[in-house]
């Protein structure tokens, strides 16, 4: 998907903490963001915030003319392919519904011919009221899309409808939408799409256990943006601290041999698996059903070697794609391009984990993807959503040719 510039305005509700996540959310999805925030949003969250998260500037002065070659309003306007109003007040539901320009937010909406998404917040009973359902409807009539909040506990205390939609929900939509806006049109819609993330645990005694520092934050990145794409998703997971992605199958295993046999059970009828777990190569031979005590003298362990699940997987596929992850810490392409002809994988995707920026339990990951005829894409330091992005673009293409 071409990159798409989203517009997104801040109003002076507590649920402009949601607008921090959701711009986080859409930067993190490919998209480029810009925020304007009105004086009351600037209140409860502070500019500077949305900077970070958005890289870009923060508007919030109509006359706060930076640049003497453009009308600030006016080039945001038509620099926007969506605009996105969350959260949207009954006050600014009602300036826009009456077409009045006062501040940054309002001018800029006046004079921007983008589509524009209202996604309201506010008390129920503000929100049930017949002046704002009127400027609602207005809005509707004017061909604005509303984006409808949730019910639930609402920070006045109430429960009722008026929460702002999450910024997950929000996402999806304008996603769906530069993606055509229907469902049906998403490109992995009705394909099966098995990932596995985070590490394992093998048990040396009830207390101790042998593990690795996977965080298990790139396979659930890939998991949620597979979703997102219309895949039906199985996420078998070894033990994380980390949010379920919506519209996910969970499967929970602790032991390489459990993630073994979970994913063994469901890969004749997967499209594709993308193995990003950080699996256990070896494990006690015997495990101790009572806590070891300390001794004076050394302690041995011994180990036996783990299946394999990648090299069974490889053996055995007919028309899955399969993937695997490569984390190295030296010569990573000549061990990842061995991987990739011994295991029988369509993608490997390779990277160094002792570099700045790469490896386990960060938010950012540089990997090099490269296919089963020797092509390589190094791409350059990426958030993990943008990774997972890469990934699937080429899982798309390996499933449209096979």
């Amino acid at each position: 998907m071409v990159k798409k510039n989203i517009l997104l305005c801040v109003s002076g509700g507590i649920a402009a903490y949601k607008g921090a996540g959701l711009t986080s959310k859409l930067t993190q999805a490919g998209f480029s963001v810009k925020v304007i925030m009105t004086k009351s949003a600037q209140e409860f969250v502070a500019p500077l915030t949305f900077q970070a998260l958005s890289r870009q500037p923060v508007f919030t002065d109509t006359f706060a003319e930076k640049d003497p070659n453009v009308i600030s309003h006016i080039d945001l306007a038509d620099w926007a392919d969506l605009i996105v109003v969350a959260p949207a007040t009954a006050n600014v539901i009602g300036k826009l519904a009456n077409g009045i320009a006062d501040d940054m937010l309002t001018t800029t909406l006046l004079a921007s011919t983008a589509p524009v998404w209202i996604a309201p917040a506010m008390n129920v009973h503000m929100y049930e009221h017949p002046a704002v359902q009127r400027n609602i409807q207005i809005l509707k009539d004017y061909g604005y899309t509303f984006v409808e909040p949730n019910e639930g506990y609402l920070a006045c205390g109430y429960v009722g409808k008026g929460r702002l939609a999450e910024p997950e929900e929000i996402t999806e939509k304008i996603v769906a939408f530069f993606l055509g806006g229907d469902q049906q049109d998403l490109p992995l819609k009705g394909r099966k799409i098995l990932v596995t993330a985070g590490p394992t645990k093998e048990m040396i005694d009830p207390v101790r256990y042998l593990t690795n520092r996977s965080s298990g934050k790139m396979g659930y990145s890939i998991a949620e943006e597979a979703a997102r794409l219309g895949a039906e998703v199985t996420l078998v997971s070894g033990p994380v601290s980390l949010a379920v992605p919506d519209k996910v199958n969970l499967v929970k295993v602790e032991s390489a041999e459990e993630m073994y046999n979970a994913v063994m059970e469901r890969f004749a009828e997967q499209d594709a698996v993308i193995k990003s777990a950080a699996v256990a190569d070896y494990r006690p031979v015997n495990v101790f059903d009572r806590k070891l005590k300390k001794q004076d003298s050394t302690l041995t362990i011994t180990l036996e070697k783990t299946k394999d699940i990648l090299k069974d997987l490889g053996k055995i596929k007919s028309h899955q794609i399969l993937v695997g992850f490569a984390a190295e810490t030296n010569d990573v392409v000549e061990y990842a391009m061995k991987k990739l002809k011994e295991k029988n994988l369509d993608l490997v995707v390779a990277n160094d984990v002792t570099e700045a920026g790469a490896g386990f339990e960060g938010d950012t990951n540089i990997v090099t993807l490269i296919d089963s005829k020797g092509d390589q894409e190094a791409l350059p330091i990426l958030s993990k959503t943008q990774v997972a992005q890469k990934i699937l673009e080429k899982v798309t293409e390996l499933l449209k040719g096979r």
